[in-house]
């Protein structure tokens, strides 16, 4: 059984708001997260979301960013951000260039693979920022 990020081609697990993502299935089948038409359009969001964290909320490193992205509240945040910096090899110190593809596409290649406990496949998240 896949989890349920994979089944709503949704690899960051992004929950439903107010804001219509390119892709989205509307109305989505699940109470909480979105569901997009395909991975791509899922790894799009995802990206996108990162792109917007640093552009409106002043997200830096990416300690900043997972902070944002898996609050303590709900999450084991610090647990997260460890598990992201071994995946990209960085330090939480560490401060992505949002606009460049690579950077951004093992850092949300990273993020699925918390999220969803499998490794990404790099081709859909190439795709997903193809479409940006």
């Amino acid at each position: 059984m896949s989890s349920r990020g994979l089944r709503n081609n949704n690899p960051g697990n992004i929950r439903l708001s107010r804001t219509l993502w390119q892709g989205e299935v509307h109305p989505s089948q699940d109470r909480s997260f979105c569901q997009f038409k395909s991975m791509a359009y899922g790894y799009r969001a995802l990206i996108k979301l990162l792109q917007n964290y640093r552009r409106l909320n002043g997200c830096r490193t990416v300690a900043d960013f997972i902070n944002r992205w898996a609050p303590p509240v709900e999450n084991n945040t610090s647990g997260y951000i460890s598990r992201v910096c071994r995946e990209m090899h960085v330090p939480s110190s560490y401060v992505p260039d949002v606009n460049d593809r690579n950077t951004m596409c093992a850092f949300a290649a990273a993020i699925s693979q918390v999220e969803n406990g499998v490794p990404a496949v790099m081709a859909d998240i190439q795709a997903g920022w193809d479409l940006l």
